[in-house]
C-alpha cells in the first residue's frame, strides 16, 4: 500500500447481475457504503458507475457502465485517480482482475478493494496470491449458482411439469396457475403460469398435423397456409418475435410446429443452451438424449403421442427418399 495520497479522487464501480430480483438502488447503496469505508479519510468518490443486468462473466468491455471509466483512462480529461468498488465478486471474475489491474497500473490509476483492506498492489506476493484466491471463489460461486438452478429447473420441467418462461409455442397462450410454491415469491406476488390452448392457432396445428399424417410435404402445408392467408408466429405475436419479419409461413417455421414434443402436452426443458462467443450470446439446439421431458402431461395436448411420433417418423421416411432420389441422379457427392 505504499504511494498511496491523501486527497485522491475516486470512480466508484459497482454491479448487480439482475433487475428483475435485485433492488439495484439497494445494491448500489450497500455496495457504496463499503467502498466510502475503504477509502475512508484517503479521497472522495467523484465518478460512479453502476451496471445492472451484467453477468460478472462479461469483460469490462462489454457492460455498459465498466466501459466508461475505461475509455476515460488515457483520455486527457480524466476526472478520477484510482477505481474503488464494494465487492470483489460485483466486479471481477476469474483472473479478470489481473489483466484489469496491469491496464490501470500502466496510466497510473490505482485499484482498491475492500478484501484488501485498501489499494492492491499488482506486485505484492501477498496481494497477488489474495487475488488469485478471489478470483477462483468468484468463479466457483458463478459454477455452484449455475450448477443449483440447472439442477432445480430439470425437476421443475421433469418431475412438476412446470412452465419455465420462453415464448409459449404457436397454438398456446399463458394462463394463470396459481400461486407461486415459494412462499417468499407468493408474497410478492409471483403467480405461476402454465400453456392452454390458443382459440385461434390451435385448430391450425391440429390441421398441420393431420395434413402430414396425411402425406402433404412440408413446403406443401407452408403454401397452403400462406394461400389460406393464416397469420404465421411471429405476425401472431410480434412482441416476442422482433427478431422476424412476420410475413409468411416458410419451411422452418411449419417444421419447428412439427417437431416440438411440447404439442403432446409435455412440458419439455432444454431443447436450447446458450452459449457466449466473445461478447455474443448464441443460441444453440440441444440434442433430444439431453432434454428433460415432464413425467406428467403438464398442460392440454393439441396432438397425441402416437400422432406426435407417426409425423417424426414421416419426416424420417420423407429424408430417406430424398436423399436415395438424390443418390440415384448423382447428388450428395454419390455417382
Amino acid at each position: 500500500m505504499s504511494g498511496i495520497q491523501l486527497g485522491l479522487r475516486f470512480a466508484f464501480y459497482g454491479r448487480t447481475s439482475t433487475v428483475e430480483h435485485q433492488d439495484r438502488l439497494s445494491s448500489r447503496g450497500w455496495q457504496r457504503e463499503v467502498a466510502e469505508s475503504v477509502i475512508a479519510g484517503r479521497g472522495a468518490i467523484v465518478a460512479k458507475f453502476f451496471d445492472a443486468g451484467c453477468s460478472r462473466r462479461l469483460p469490462w468491455s462489454a457492460r455498459p457502465e465498466a466501459a466508461m471509466p475505461l475509455s476515460a483512462l488515457v483520455g486527457p480529461d480524466r476526472q478520477f485517480d484510482a477505481v474503488v468498488v464494494g465487492e470483489y465478486e460485483r466486479a471481477f471474475y476469474g483472473d479478470q482482475f489481473m489483466r484489469m489491474a496491469a491496464l490501470f497500473q500502466r496510466q497510473g490509476v490505482q485499484v482498491w478493494l475492500p478484501e484488501a483492506g485498501g489499494a492492491v498492489d499488482p506486485g505484492s506476493p501477498m496481494h497477488r496470491a489474495l487475488m488469485t484466491v478471489l478470483g477462483a471463489q468468484s468463479q466457483r460461486e458463478v459454477l455452484r449458482s449455475r450448477h443449483r438452478v440447472l439442477a432445480a429447473m430439470q425437476a421443475q420441467a421433469g418431475e412438476q411439469g412446470r412452465y419455465l418462461g420462453g415464448r409459449p409455442p404457436y397454438g398456446y397462450r399463458l394462463v394463470d396457475a396459481g400461486s407461486h410454491p415459494n412462499v417468499a415469491h407468493a408474497h410478492w406476488g409471483r403467480r405461476l403460469q402454465r400453456l392452454d390452448p390458443d382459440p385461434v392457432t390451435a385448430p391450425e396445428v391440429r390441421w398441420m398435423f393431420e395434413r402430414r399424417l396425411g402425406g402433404r410435404s412440408v413446403a406443401g402445408i407452408a403454401r397452403e397456409l400462406n394461400e389460406r392467408g393464416v397469420p404465421c408466429p411471429s405476425h401472431v405475436d410480434p412482441d416476442r418475435n422482433r427478431h422476424r419479419a412476420g410475413d409468411a409461413w416458410t419451411l422452418r417455421s411449419v417444421t419447428v410446429i412439427l417437431r416440438n414434443p411440447r404439442y403432446t402436452g409435455r412440458q419439455v426443458w432444454n431443447r436450447q443452451r446458450t452459449e457466449r462467443v466473445g461478447s455474443s450470446v448464441v443460441h444453440r439446439s440441444n440434442s433430444s438424449d439431453a432434454w428433460v421431458v415432464s413425467k406428467k402431461v403438464a398442460h392440454p395436448p393439441l396432438v397425441s403421442k402416437r400422432e406426435f411420433l407417426a409425423v417424426q417418423c414421416a419426416g424420417c421416411v420423407f429424408m430417406r427418399l430424398t436423399i436415395a432420389a438424390r443418390r440415384a441422379n448423382g447428388y450428395l457427392g454419390f455417382n
